[in-house]
């Protein structure tokens, strides 16, 4: 969420950061909101004034004998009683609405971040390893029959499309795979493993910038629990509404879930095989740092990506996303894509980002300087 102060300070460097991700101007909206609702609080403290002084008068004006004064006070603090509760109501009315305005805008691209459309526009930063060449055509993994252990006929059959069932060696293959990143993260690069709920309520997704906009693409239990779509959720809102001391930043964690995704509006697109699942697991990481130091953490995540299919033999290439295609909660973005025969072509397998404070000023995520001075919105990494 956005700084309102930052808004009414440089309305125009708003509304051209929103115009460099494409969208529309905000800032006179914004505004008109928030000094409604301005308006509203200032009035209901004046009136609240009114009524204090009035109260004040009401006990001289009956010891003085002035019955009609003492009646016209009476009825004066009664009226502002109501002309206050009126104002108050009308101001968390405006509140409620900016706030709702707020949450919905997008994140603001960092200035180095290249501007473009799509994925055609991503800045190529790096490439790691040369692309085997083959003596014979390289086949997707959709492509393997059911007996090599990756079974989507199967699958079909349990839960629909979009599913899969791993069987023997690719399961193991699997299960080593994510045992793999966790070692690696963990004993390597100091993230901690953390295990999560994979059900949250509506303030986790909230915080995570899932809700109110990406609603349609999660699941949601009958009795109002999410099914998280990553642990990004949960490991970010380990910090929600606290204040952490500077000293023990950064926070860096990992979590090995499962992960649940409706996939809304991706009908037709990158759906064969295990791509855009409804249900997947993935290994996550999160750090949460001083300002200062958060572009820092994020050269350093996107190293611990890099590092893990280095360490695999996977040739990758690792891209700047441009604007056009970074996603809601990020200010920066590199993707990291791995080179797939089947496809002959650099597919994304890891995206790292940084937020800044935008997701922390949304859970109320702060931390405590080391000279006790004000407290401070914390910023939040995802990889």
């Amino acid at each position: 969420m956005h700084d309102i102060r930052l808004i009414r300070e440089n309305p125009e460097a708003f509304d051209a950061g929103l115009a460099r991700l494409g969208a529309a101007a905000a800032s006179g909206e914004v505004l008109a909101l928030d000094e409604a609702r301005r308006a509203a609080i200032g009035r209901a403290e004046a009136a609240q004034a009114e009524r204090n002084a009035a109260s004040k008068q009401v006990g001289a004006a009956k010891a003085a004998g002035d019955e009609a004064e003492f009646q016209r006070l009476r009825a004066l603090v009664a009226a502002k009683k109501d002309e206050i509760a009126s104002l108050e109501d009308e101001a968390k009315a405006l509140d409620a609405q900016l706030t709702d305005m707020l949450l919905g805008l997008p994140n603001l691209p960092l200035p180095d971040v290249p501007d473009g459309k799509d994925e055609n526009d991503n800045l190529e930063i790096r490439r790691w390893g040369a692309p085997r060449v083959f003596d014979f055509r390289p086949v997707e993994h959709f492509e393997l029959a059911a007996a090599k252990g990756m079974d989507f006929e199967t699958a079909a059959k349990l839960s629909g499309s979009r599913f899969v069932l791993l069987r023997g060696a690719m399961a193991r293959l699997h299960r080593a795979l994510a045992q793999f990143m966790l070692d690696v993260q963990t004993g390597e690069n100091g993230l901690t493993e953390t295990i999560t709920p994979v059900l949250v309520r509506d303030e986790a997704m909230v915080g995570t910038n899932q809700l109110p906009k990406f609603a349609e693409d999660s699941y949601r239990t009958t009795n109002g629990w999410w099914l998280i779509p990553t642990s990004e959720v949960t490991l970010t809102n380990t910090v929600r509404e606290s204040i952490v001391d500077e000293a023990d930043l950064p926070l860096r964690m990992c979590a090995h879930t499962l992960c649940f995704r409706s996939e809304a509006g991706s009908a037709g697109k990158d759906t064969a095989g295990m791509l855009r699942q409804h249900q997947f697991e993935k290994v996550e990481m999160v750090s949460i740092t001083h300002p200062e130091k958060s572009l820092e953490e994020h050269a350093r995540m996107t190293r611990c990506a890099e590092g893990v299919l280095e360490r695999l033999g996977l040739p990758y290439r690792t891209v700047v996303l441009c604007t056009g295609d970074m996603g809601f909660g990020a200010k920066k973005t590199h993707d990291i894509e791995v080179w797939l025969p089947g496809q002959d072509a650099y597919r994304e397998i890891s995206s790292v980002s940084v937020c800044g404070d935008f997701q922390a000023r949304r859970m109320n995520a702060r931390f405590r300087p080391w000279d006790g001075g004000r407290h401070a919105f914390v910023h939040t990494l995802n990889g």
